[in-house]
């Protein structure tokens, strides 16, 4: 295969997947009432977020949660149900887009709040809505290669800054029709955290093997979606054909050393069902076999795999074939497959 993206482990598993959800909710109804007076004036007919999106609502944080606190929670509940205790994490990763200052790391306030070791590695990897399954994949090379025992990759995001800040701008009597479609996408996002803990196979045949993977870039579309807390700003139609020909064609490369054809779940990156039902019909996957949870949550960022993963797993069975889909702005995708 071209280029050096194309991993297989052999000694690396999933031990535990968690996820934890904000409590109050926030329907597409809600956000398009507060949005009334620019969708009479540009004439759009109410509707459009569940209509064009398939997103009902999604999930903010309530007054005493937040992204932080989630995410240790989450973390906390994946090492009580891999029965790791977290002196024994020599590595923890955060993924989050979400983040408060540039400095320093989310990483080392979690890495605090989940009582981690002073030799447990910690930082933040950031790359769009790719960021869990990157983490994932740089967790099993360490693991592979011996310098760490257990991995802990978490993810909080927090969409509620961006969606206020975003309304407040469309709501503005000089935005055009184009503009208002081009921050469209924001109004999809929603709030959430997760975690998963990485271990040896061999110390936890119960566990979900790691099998491989591959990432794949086509940063000529680095400017397709740009976002800050200010809000997002996406060439929608130009990033879902840059973003399918980059999952199709990386899926034809794999094709030499992995078979994806007939897995018994596909994970994808959640964001819509235009996306979903695009990306179901380009790879020509088993419709019923990708689960969704966009309808209710929203995009939630990174952590939208392994929440939709956590959600899924009481389904799956020993044996089974999983795809996990990934696809971050820039343009880059990543495809990691586990044997439940």
């Amino acid at each position: 295969m071209p280029g050096n993206a194309t991993t297989h482990f052999d000694d690396v598993a999933l031990v535990s997947v968690a996820s934890v959800l904000p409590s109050r909710i926030t329907t597409s109804d809600d956000i398009e009432e507060r949005l009334a007076p620019a969708l009479k004036r540009l004439k759009l007919k109410p509707g459009l977020l569940r209509r064009v999106a398939g997103v009902n609502e999604r999930r903010n944080w309530a007054d005493g949660e937040s992204s932080d606190e989630a995410t240790i929670a989450a973390g906390k509940q994946a090492l009580a149900e891999a029965g790791v205790d977290p002196r024994e994490i020599g590595l923890i990763i955060n993924t989050s887009v979400t983040r408060k200052h540039l400095e320093p790391s989310v990483a080392v306030r979690l890495h605090h709040g989940l009582g981690l070791p002073s030799s447990a590695i910690n930082f933040d990897v950031a790359n769009a809505c790719l960021g869990f399954i990157n983490g994932m994949s740089l967790a099993a090379g360490m693991i592979q290669s011996g310098q760490v025992k257990y991995a802990l990759i978490v993810n909080g995001e927090d969409a509620d800054e961006i969606q206020v800040n975003t309304i407040n701008r469309l709501v503005r009597e000089d935005l055009d029709r184009d503009a208002f479609m081009q921050e469209f996408a924001s109004l999809t996002l929603g709030s959430g955290a997760a975690a998963a803990v990485l271990g040896r196979a061999s110390d936890h045949p119960e566990g979900h093997r790691i099998v491989g993977g591959v990432t794949r870039a086509a940063t000529q579309f680095y400017d397709l979606c740009v976002g800050s807390v200010d809000g997002m700003f996406t060439d929608a139609k130009a990033l879902l054909k840059g973003g399918l020909d980059l999952v199709v064609s990386a899926w034809k490369e794999a094709k030499g050393e992995f078979d994806w054809t007939g897995m018994d779940r596909y994970v994808t990156h959640q964001v819509s069902s235009v996306h979903t039902n695009a990306i179901v019909r380009a790879a020509k996957l088993d419709r019923d076999r990708v689960p969704v949870t966009y309808p209710e949550l929203g995009n939630v960022g990174p952590a939208s795999i392994p929440i939709t993963l956590a959600a899924e797993q009481k389904t799956l069975r020993r044996g089974d074939r999983v795809l996990l889909m990934g696809v971050g702005s820039g343009l880059n995708t990543g495809m990691l497959e586990l044997a439940w």
